[in-house]
């Protein structure tokens, strides 16, 4: 049982932290948190459902269409809710994050509208598949969201810390305007990184969808809410704080649904954000100023 349970924990963990580090890449970046996030993150659960489940292809043609959609409207979100805010004088530092809620808003009705409202069943062949080890059953779908999100992390901290484009990132992560006096197209990175983060989120969708077999247009918010719980958790900014933070809240939400109330798992993320922020507000991993590093 405990074995097993820290198996769930740890899958549920993945997913929160690949949504995470989509919040964790953007605020890195642009120091603003993107309130649509979520709703994208949804509309990649819902491209799975209509792979998988209306036109019968296969999963992997839903990661491919998932990360295409949401990497579209990641750059519509950047394009049309965050340049125009961008460089003005007399914005509000608020009005990127009014801006992103609103497209939250937007994208949120929309799926009502294409995908209608309630539960949507996700099935893959995957869903009852399993190994059982000694008293242990493992199915392969939490092997294969353990795989996926782990190779995602591995693969953004490998681009950020070896790969050009990743230095350059992490350049404009530290002063947008220094980045640009040393050559770095920071326009270019600010595109680049919302529809990088946005394309996880799309992978995250379908993880979610694999993992709890259905998806409804309201997933995008609690979701959201958890990932802005975990970069607040693990530091502002910091891959490697939104990853540790996932697998927290991933692991306590999962005991406390099995040891305890599940009417308190949701409550678990927002008393980690009472807690952070009254014992080390700038998170685990955070220092006073953190950039996406």
């Amino acid at each position: 049982m405990l074995v097993e349970q820290i198996i769930n924990g740890l899958t549920l963990g993945s997913i929160y932290a690949i949504v995470a580090l989509g919040y964790t890449l953007v605020f890195g970046v642009l120091n603003i948190v993107n309130m649509g996030h979520g709703e994208i993150f949804m509309f990649g659960a819902f491209m799975g459902v209509a792979v998988t489940n209306i036109l019968g292809w296969p999963l992997y043609i839903a990661f491919i269409v998932a990360i295409i959609v949401t990497a579209i409207l990641g750059y519509f979100l950047e394009r049309f809710a965050l340049r125009p805010l961008r460089g003005k004088e007399g914005v509000s530092h608020l009005a990127p994050l009014i801006s992103t809620i609103g497209v939250s808003i937007f994208l949120e009705n929309l799926a009502h509208q294409l995908f209608g409202a309630g539960n949507h069943p996700f099935r893959t062949s995957l869903s009852e598949l399993k190994v059982t080890i000694g008293s242990t059953t493992i199915y392969y779908v939490q092997i294969l969201i353990f795989v996926i999100s782990i190779i995602l992390m591995v693969g953004l901290i490998f681009w950020l810390s070896k790969t050009k484009a990743g230095k350059a990132l992490r350049a404009s992560a530290e002063n947008l305007d220094v980045a640009s006096l040393l050559g770095v197209d920071t326009k270019k990175m600010i595109t680049s990184t919302v529809i990088i983060a946005s394309a996880m989120g799309g992978i995250a969708g379908i993880l979610v969808g694999i993992a709890f077999n259905s998806v409804n247009p309201q997933m995008g918010l609690s979701f959201g809410l958890k990932g802005l719980a975990i970069i607040i958790l693990g530091g502002l900014g910091n891959v490697r704080g939104a990853m540790v933070g996932g697998l927290i809240l991933g692991l306590s939400e999962t005991f406390v649904v099995a040891y305890g109330d599940s009417g308190y798992r949701d409550a678990i993320a927002f008393l980690a954000i009472i807690v952070i922020l009254i014992v080390r507000p700038q998170g685990i991993f955070g220092k006073s100023t953190e950039g996406a590093k």
